[in-house]
């Protein structure tokens, strides 16, 4: 699903009120329709609502969501928790309108008991305090109005977007409303799916409210969501052999980390690779030997502490050779040599490479030497790896992503809550799927197999999308069926069959 970010929209909705003839309170009232419908919905028999307003015009959603629902019967109080004097033309009008329907918007003061009451009470809360224009921290009534939802166990509807998250980044500016469900407006935004923005999202709706179709087009960015419907696999030829599916090398392991490359070669089989090889230091061959069924381990050269050597350089090169991919660094180790063998190697592969964990660090963080591989790399680090490759972490990982993935002419996965998938070509996409469980050792081995093996099938943009999303879902499966204390790497490895089949139905072209 293709994002939008604030500029575009609100470019969007000035075009749709002044070239198309659409009139900006039909607009609002149709977006105000949306969120008292989901509103609404929320009650039982408490049919009460405590309404929070900015003074934009998301605050006027917020007022006019309040008019419809008093004219369903619902007890509503509606709050303000902006100023007076600064409040849009639009949400003036729909504040007559609510008056009209016998109610009332009552500026908010924060320590007033009744508000506190009514709202820990409410059957359901609207928040329409900030919209997709906050760029700034927030503070006085709008914090205090934030915090009165968050306090309250009711459920809580956002207005376009949760209050307190930027649109564009999905960063937080000091606080923000935990909402249940988010309404969005004609397009989902960046904000809604990017960390740590996409917690506070709860459930999205989008919303249609009358911006034609022609002028969306024009909203949509480089930023992708990427959900169950947007990941399919290529259907297995009837007629086919294991060469079909392509042959996949895996270099990693080393004394105290022989799991790490039997999780990332398990991944891989998993993942459909019709052969997949281990090359493992020699003093742990024994381990992989026997751990490993389906995928072949082989012995190379390594030093007195279980770690690769140079010596091993020549093997190394003929085996990429003979590959049609190479996931390098699970459970690698670091030395001085190792890190002369990993630049070597990845200057002179011709194959696409996928680096992960020890790999990245042997790179380092020179841009030149991250420029040198023949094949536009693959590489996979969590934040910290991140950091240490030369990127940069300014609050906007979309953005970072994408400067680091261009800049160095690489794919990019920055792996997360929601791991950021970003090409150089400049393409965003952004995994909604994923949780805290997965945050253990030996989950990224899991991923750098299952990207490695759908390299060997897929186009690379769509085999690392597709391959982040099973891996994010499988995770989801384990915290289904253990919770996220209990799962392990090891339960994501066998959820991935699972989370496979459901994307495994569709022809296309890789």
């Amino acid at each position: 699903m293709r994002l939008t970010n604030a500029k575009a929209m609100r470019e969007t909705d000035e075009k749709a009120v002044r070239d198309y003839g659409v009139p900006s309170l039909l607009l609002m009232t149709n977006a105000a329709k949306a969120v008292a419908e989901t509103a609404y919905s929320l009650l039982n028999e408490n049919r009460s609502a405590a309404v929070f307003c900015g003074s934009g015009n998301n605050g006027g959603d917020g007022i006019a969501a309040a008019v419809q629902l008093l004219r369903r019967g619902v007890e509503v109080r509606c709050y303000l928790a902006g100023e007076r004097d600064k409040m849009t033309a639009d949400a003036l009008e729909m504040e007559r309108q609510l008056i009209e329907a016998g109610g009332a918007l009552t500026d908010l003061f924060p320590d007033n008991e009744k508000t506190k009451t009514f709202t820990d009470h409410a059957g359901v809360i609207i928040d329409a305090v900030f919209g997709i224009g906050l760029t700034r921290e927030v503070q006085g009534k709008s914090l205090a109005a934030i915090r009165l939802m968050n306090a309250s166990p009711a459920p809580v509807v956002s207005a376009d977007i949760a209050s307190g998250v930027e649109a564009d980044t999905g960063r937080i500016f000091g606080e923000a409303v935990h909402a249940d469900v988010t309404v969005t407006f004609s397009m989902a935004k960046i904000g809604h799916f990017a960390e740590p923005g996409c917690t506070s999202r709860g459930k999205l709706k989008i919303a249609p409210i009358g911006i034609p179709a022609e002028l969306l087009k024009h909203a949509e960015t480089d930023v992708f969501a990427v959900g169950p419907s947007d990941v399919a696999l290529p259907k297995r030829q009837e007629i086919s052999h294991k060469g079909d599916y392509g042959k996949l090398l895996i270099l990693g392991g080393s004394v105290g980390y022989t799991g790490a490359p039997a999780l990332c070669a398990l991944a891989a089989s998993r993942g459909g690779a019709g052969l997949v090889s281990v090359g493992v230091p020699e003093a742990i061959y024994p381990i992989e030997a026997a751990r490993l069924y389906e995928p072949m381990p082989f012995p190379l050269a390594c030093d007195g502490s279980g770690k690769f050597t140079t010596e091993a350089q020549l093997d190394i090169v003929d085996k990429i050779a003979a590959s049609d991919v190479c996931v390098l660094g699970c459970g690698l180790g670091r030395s001085e040599e190792l890190t002369k063998l990993v630049r070597s190697v990845y200057r002179m592969s011709v194959k696409q490479l996928v680096i992960d964990a020890d790999g990245l660090f042997a790179l380092g963080n020179e841009e030149t030497t991250l420029r040198m591989a023949h094949v536009d790399p693959i590489f996979t680090p969590h934040t910290g790896e991140f950091l240490r490759l030369g990127g940069t972490l300014s609050g906007d990982r979309v953005s970072d992503a994408r400067n680091f993935a261009t800049s160095r002419q690489c794919v990019l996965v920055l792996k997360g809550h929601h791991t950021v998938c970003a090409f150089p070509d400049g393409e965003v996409y952004i995994i909604d799927a994923g949780n805290a469980g997965m945050a253990k050792g030996g989950s990224g081995d899991v991923l750098a197999g299952l990207i490695g093996a759908l390299c060997c099938q897929l186009s690379i943009k769509r085999a690392v999308v597709t391959a982040c999303w099973v891996h994010a879902r499988a995770g989801d499966l384990c915290a289904e069926k253990y919770g996220e204390y209990a799962m392990l790497p090891s339960d994501i490895l066998d959820a991935i069959p699972e989370a496979m089949k459901t994307i495994t139905s569709e022809k296309y072209e890789s």
